[in-house]
């Protein structure tokens, strides 16, 4: 049995701005997956850089908190408990809006490998 915590992962801060810890990666977990798992955090009126995953899927589910996802032109409000799907090649960045940190998962399918995402503008 595979179990990783929040509280004893090691977090740093990603290329999009995010605080972020991988909690399952089949390259450093040993694990069989078709997905990365990864926990981000984005402190009251901070936001992600713009960026593209050029091949992945993206799956944010937030845990906390509320912001603004932006994903191409479209701009919607997301909150805990929802899940924002990103196809692959879309402008993508998070903005928290809130008063408290914007927790989410990142959830990458295949899993998450740094050649595959690029910064891009808004």
């Amino acid at each position: 049995m595979l179990i990783k915590d929040t509280k004893s992962s090691n977090y740093f801060n990603a290329v999009d701005e995010t605080v972020l810890a991988e909690l399952l990666h089949p390259k450093n977990d040993g694990v069989k997956l078709d997905f990365s798992i990864a926990h981000a955090v984005l402190k009251p009126g901070k936001s992600s850089l713009p960026h593209i995953l050029r091949e992945s899927v993206e799956v944010y589910f937030v845990l906390e908190g509320q912001g603004q996802m932006h994903i191409d032109h479209e701009v919607e409000t997301v909150e805990s408990g929802q899940a924002v799907y990103i196809p692959p090649k879309k402008n993508q960045w998070i903005k928290n809006t809130g008063k408290e940190d914007l927790k989410f998962l990142c959830i990458v399918s295949p899993p998450w490998n740094e050649s595959d995402e690029e910064l891009s503008s808004h």
